[in-house]
């Protein structure tokens, strides 16, 4: 089986190292972002809740935090 030279190999395991580096960082943001996003809806379903802002708004804003279940798909993405 032919083997590519090392200098080429470093080459290849250089580019692999640094496209799995933006990954990782990819899927950290991603991570963090989920969190935000469930945070932000709990906020919102304990402010519907204390009738501190109205159920209506409220629906309309959680539909807004249901962008988490896009991020999620992102990160099975991502982690494949």
């Amino acid at each position: 089986m032919p083997v590519p030279p090392t200098g080429e190999q470093r080459a290849i395991v250089a580019h692999i190292g640094t496209e799995t580096g933006k990954l990782d960082a990819l899927r950290t943001a991603t991570e963090r972002t989920i969190a935000l996003l469930k945070e932000r809806r709990a906020a919102l379903i304990a402010a519907a809740v204390t009738g501190r802002i109205g159920v209506q708004d409220a629906g309309r804003r959680i539909g807004e935090a249901d962008d988490e279940h896009e991020a999620r798909r992102l990160l099975r993405c991502v982690s494949r």
